[in-house]
C-alpha cells in the first residue's frame, strides 16, 4: 500500500443561492482562507429539484474564473452538458443520473468525472473499472443538504484504501468536529457545504479549521 494521502476539502455549493454577488465574497474568504482541491456546483433542493438552467449558469460564470484562477477545480453536479458550456474542469454524477459512458463522452477525456456510489463496494468497483476519477462515498452524517440513500461506514474508505489507487471522497453532514475519523479512515477528500458556509465564525474560519485537521494528520 502506497504512503498515506493528505487528505483535502471538497467544497459544494450552498443548496439555493439567491444572492450571487454575496456568494461569490463567502466563496472568496474560503479559498483564500487555505487549501481546497476542488468545488462542486450543486444547486438542488433537499428533494432534488434542480434549479433553472439560466441560474446554474449565471452561477458558474461568477463563481468558476474566481475558483480556477487559484488553481481550486470546479464540477458541475449532474450536467456535463452545463459543465462544458461553462469551462468547468468536470462533473459529478449520481446513480439515478446519465450513465458514467454517456457523461465521459460529452466532457471528454481530458475532464474529470466523480461518480456517487453511496454506501456500495459493488457500485465503486464498478465505477472505477469503468474509468471514473474518483467515487464519493456517504451520508456519513445526517444532512439537511439532502435525504441520504444511504448510510456509511468509516470502515467503507479504509477498504478503498487498500484496495484500489483511485481517490475517494466522503460526504454527508461533514463538519469541523466530526472531520477527523472519516480523515483518519482514509478519505482522499471530505465534502463539505453547510459544514463550511455555515460555520461558527465562517467560511473562512471552517477552511482554516479543517486544514488544521489534514496537516496535522499528514504530520
Amino acid at each position: 500500500m502506497s504512503e498515506p494521502r493528505r487528505c483535502r476539502l471538497y467544497l459544494i455549493t450552498p443548496p439555493e443561492i439567491v444572492d450571487i454577488a454575496a456568494f461569490s465574497k463567502q466563496l472568496d474568504e474560503a479559498l483564500d482562507a487555505g487549501d481546497v482541491a476542488s468545488l462542486q456546483i450543486r444547486l438542488k433542493s433537499r428533494d432534488g429539484v434542480p434549479a433553472p438552467d439560466h441560474h446554474i449558469l449565471d452561477l458558474g460564470r461568477h463563481i468558476i474564473p474566481r475558483a480556477q484562477e487559484r488553481g481550486v477545480a470546479v464540477l458541475v453536479n449532474d450536467r456535463p452538458d452545463l459543465a462544458v458550456e461553462l469551462g468547468a474542469d468536470g462533473v459529478h454524477i449520481g446513480q439515478t443520473d446519465m450513465p458514467y459512458a454517456k457523461a465521459r463522452k460529452l466532457v471528454g477525456p481530458d475532464a474529470i468525472v466523480g461518480v456517487t456510489c453511496h454506501d456500495s463496494r459493488h457500485l465503486a468497483m464498478e465505477a472505477g473499472e469503468a474509468g471514473a476519477d474518483y467515487v464519493a462515498f456517504g451520508a456519513f452524517h445526517p444532512t439537511n443538504t439532502k435525504d441520504p440513500k444511504s448510510k456509511a461506514e468509516p470502515e467503507l474508505l479504509t477498504w478503498w484504501q487498500q484496495m484500489m489507487e483511485m481517490p475517494c471522497v466522503a460526504i454527508g453532514g461533514i463538519t469541523v468536529n466530526n472531520a477527523r475519523p472519516l480523515a483518519e479512515a482514509g478519505a482522499d477528500f471530505l465534502a463539505v457545504s453547510a459544514g463550511v458556509w455555515r460555520a461558527e465564525g465562517g467560511p473562512g474560519a471552517a477552511v482554516r479549521a479543517f486544514n488544521a485537521i489534514f496537516d496535522d494528520l499528514a504530520g
